[in-house]
């Protein structure tokens, strides 16, 4: 198992023809790897640094000593597990139920409330996802995350700065009702 000490890890599936899925973004204080620990099968997915990245690494055998004796350890972990298997639930009913421009607001929203810094217009993204990043971690194309993405700026809903990305309000409403309804 691993635990990022600082930096960024995607978790990334490839598909047969190379295109890939994000399945979910890491910093600093998240763990990966503790399935195949449980289970002892191969890993599932394959973890890339986007960033200089340091690890702690923990063997089974001493994160299975350590749970022994620490119970709360062991909470902790099928609680973030649990977490985990929650969003893949929730990825799999979007694609199912969801168009691409759907995917994409409840997308934004996420890495907005994960990691934007409130600003006067809404939630700054300081590190604003490319076209192409959007698109592996919505099951898209880079091209019809183009049009969409335009399109939610130039109705006001994303406002676009240099290498940085605001969600508005707005937006983040729209998402809101759309997943209430």
């Amino acid at each position: 198992m691993f635990v990022i000490m600082s930096g960024r890890v995607k978790v990334v599936i490839f598909g047969e023809s190379g295109r890939e899925v994000t399945l979910s973004l890491l910093r600093s204080g998240d763990s990966f790897g503790e399935m195949s620990l449980f289970d002892q099968a191969p890993r599932s997915a394959h973890c890339l640094a986007i960033e200089p990245t340091t690890l702690l690494v923990l063997s089974r055998e001493d994160l299975l000593r350590h749970m022994q004796t620490h119970a709360r350890t062991a909470m902790n972990l099928l609680g973030e597990m649990a977490r985990r298997l929650r969003r893949a639930d929730e990825t799999i009913a979007q694609l199912a139920l969801c168009d691409v421009n759907e995917r994409l607001i409840h997308r934004l929203v996420g890495l907005a409330r994960e990691e934007g810094a409130s600003g006067p217009d809404g939630l700054v993204v300081r590190r604003r996802p490319t076209q192409q990043e959007l698109a592996n971690m919505i099951g898209s194309c880079r091209e019809t995350i183009s049009r969409a993405f335009n399109q939610l700026a130039r109705d006001g809903l994303i406002i676009p700065r240099g290498r940085s990305l605001v969600v508005t309000p707005a937006l983040i409403e729209r998402a809101e009702k759309k997943k209430a309804a």
